[in-house]
């Protein structure tokens, strides 16, 4: 006995196929590009997983002005850190940059987060950057943006950084992660 799919039935399913390959990745939290290879503005980034945050941090010994930084990564990443101590292609961080500021209202010790000074963006994908990481900055009005030269944070991130090029050592609930599965640079903490 042969078993008989109807004609609308068989178009319907072929119609659903043809728009699921056809359609954008709407994957929380990955990547998303420009024709010209511009990284859009991630939207939700407050929705991710919140790693940590910096007060006054400085990769040089020339001091600016305080800010904090906030550091969000998206939660399909961090299960898949959690499950082996790597970042899985197409992880994004978002730093957020706060100006800092220790008087208002009723505060008399201590400092607290204000204005927005901008944001940079780390992004892991093999498949857009022959180096694997790439990094963007955004100012509050920027929608895209072009990676930075190698020069900057990228080198950086590749002679410091913890796990491949993500500062955990900075990340106290990352570290003993790394260390479970052997993917942490003990020397990224003891660099003078």
């Amino acid at each position: 006995m042969r078993c008989l799919i109807p004609a609308s039935l068989m178009v319907v399913a072929l119609a659903a196929t043809i728009l699921l390959a056809a359609s954008p990745d709407t994957t929380p939290g990955r990547p998303q590009y420009t024709g010209g290879n511009q990284l859009l503005r991630p939207t939700s980034y407050r929705e991710w997983i919140f790693l940590s945050s910096g007060l006054g941090m400085s990769y040089s010994a020339q001091a600016g002005h305080e800010m904090f930084t906030n550091v969000f990564v998206p939660q399909w990443a961090y299960l898949e850190f959690l499950k082996s101590g790597k970042w899985p292609d197409k992880t994004m961080f978002v730093v957020e940059e706060r100006a800092a500021t220790s008087k208002g209202s009723i505060n008399k010790v201590g400092h607290y987060q204000t204005d927005s000074m901008g944001m940079g963006v780390e992004v892991k994908d093999e498949t857009h950057f022959p180096e694997k990481w790439a990094y963007f900055n955004f100012d509050e009005d920027t929608k895209s943006a072009s990676a930075n030269p190698k020069a900057g944070c990228w080198s950086c991130h590749e002679q410091h950084a913890a796990v491949e090029h993500v500062f955990v050592q900075f990340y106290p609930t990352l570290k003993p992660v790394a260390k479970k599965f052997g993917t942490y640079r003990e020397a990224a903490e003891n660099v003078q």
